[in-house]
């Protein structure tokens, strides 16, 4: 077995001499976690750890550490791993210093296949969307807030002190009705529902999970979640929705479309008074669109900047009149009486922009929601979820398929997200002040 035997003393020292080179240079991404997986270098839980680390010097350390204790292979491979990854130059050096230096050849007989670089496993498709890299879901635990942070940050936040902290609702559309609909099947979707369970389970909500609904069903489940009394004694609510789309409106199973403005309606200030000035997220895993995203090359410069200009109201610039005037009086009776926009205090991150796919692992589940899982686990303990969706946007940035020989090889997504929140939205988890 691979593991049975140590890696060679000079491969060691060579990872040993060139570790700050390597831990200052190397990209430790997900492309290249899956090359040492397919090698067998690295077990699924090992790739879990790497990559869960919060920064590329840790990742690239934390690969270093355990690739002398992989076998007498793990080096080859790994550097078969760096070439593949466009990092030649590193792997030169290991290669360079390894040639440089003299070790005495032992005296037993080694297996041929020691010296030489494997062979690659061949790699299969199951469909177009099976990529698009080798993510694992985080299965780290949530994070806990501090009491001295809650103390310091509660003032300007939203309240968010009940246990539960909310109501949570996922509807997962996976599997669809071949007769009434010629949508694919989810695959990966499952994965998805259940990291969204755990996550918020673990974040303190009651969560309900929803599978396979039709049009109709999924009115009828959002429109009981939206009424449940249970909304009054709780800070916040999480919906969350996972299936096909297109702009504006997602796919029931019954290949019936589902606007998403109807959803937002449901928890506005009329419809849903238990939720007033109450932080409201939404989370919308679906395309919003068939264009996929090829990615472009990156050119060095500005950003464009837009002009200063005068702010305007929406509907047109108002005059002053006699009418101004006379309304005055009105005006000042109406100021007695406190009143709410028809909708406001809502967050919604959506998978995508407008018109372009969302990418999606048939095994490890989309690229989304394994990002929103990542980063509230690791970071909600001290981060505001604007935030927290900014730094979401940005990891998705990064993320690149891998499917060679298709169309979706190279692939890119990006994430977006709109927000009516008027103060901060900390969760801070797993503390509870009035405990």
């Amino acid at each position: 077995m691979l593991v049975e035997c140590g890696m060679k003393e000079r491969d060691k020292l060579a990872l040993k001499k060139n570790s700050v080179a390597l831990c200052k240079e190397m990209v430790v991404d997900e492309l290249l976690i899956q090359f040492l997986q397919a090698e067998d270098v690295l077990t699924e839980g090992m790739a879990e750890t790497i990559l869960a680390e919060p920064t590329s010097h840790k990742r690239s350390w934390r690969l270093l550490s355990l690739l002398p204790k992989r076998g007498p292979q793990a080096f080859n491979s790994f550097c078969t791993a760096l070439k593949e990854t466009e990092q030649q130059h590193l792997c030169t050096l290991l290669i360079r210093f390894r040639e440089r230096e003299r070790f005495p050849e032992p005296v037993f007989p080694l297996p041929t296949q020691e010296c030489a670089v494997p062979a690659k496993r061949a790699r299969t498709h199951e469909s177009m969307e099976m990529c698009l890299d080798a993510d694992s879901p985080v299965t780290t635990a949530v994070l806990p807030c501090t009491p001295e942070f809650y103390m310091s940050h509660s003032a300007q936040a939203y309240q968010m002190s009940s246990s539960p902290r909310g109501l949570a609702l996922v509807v997962s559309n996976v599997r669809f009705e071949p007769e009434l609909s010629e949508l694919d099947t989810r695959r990966g979707g499952e994965v998805d529902e259940e990291v969204l369970r755990r996550l918020f389970t673990e974040l303190d909500f009651t969560v309900s999970l929803h599978k396979d609904l039709t049009v109709q069903a999924m009115r009828d489940c959002i429109e009981q979640f939206a009424r449940q009394s249970e909304h009054a004694v709780c800070d916040c609510s999480a919906v969350c929705l996972l299936s096909h789309g297109v702009e504006g409106c997602i796919y029931g199973t019954d290949g019936q479309l589902l606007e998403l403005d109807w959803v937002f309606e449901m928890f506005d200030n009329a419809r849903c008074p238990l939720l007033q000035n109450k932080p409201k997220m939404f989370f919308i895993q679906a395309c919003r669109g068939e264009e996929m995203d090829s990615g472009v090359d990156q050119i060095d410069g500005d950003d464009g900047k837009e002009p200063a200009g005068c702010e305007h109201r929406d509907a047109g610039r108002e005059e002053k009149t006699e009418r101004q005037s006379e309304a005055g009086d009105e005006r000042e009776r109406e100021r007695l009486r406190v009143k709410l926009p028809q909708r406001s205090d809502m967050i919604c991150g959506f998978a995508s922009l407008k018109g372009t796919a969302a990418m999606r692992n048939t095994k490890k589940g989309s690229w989304f929601i394994q990002e929103i899982n990542t980063a509230l686990r690791l970071r909600a303990r001290d981060t505001h979820l604007s935030d927290i969706l900014v730094q979401v946007n940005g990891r998705i940035k990064e993320r690149e398929g891998y499917a060679p020989g298709s169309a979706h090889h190279r692939c890119k997504e990006m994430s977006e997200f709109t927000s009516s929140l008027c103060k901060d939205f900390y969760l801070f988890p797993k503390y509870c002040p009035n405990s």
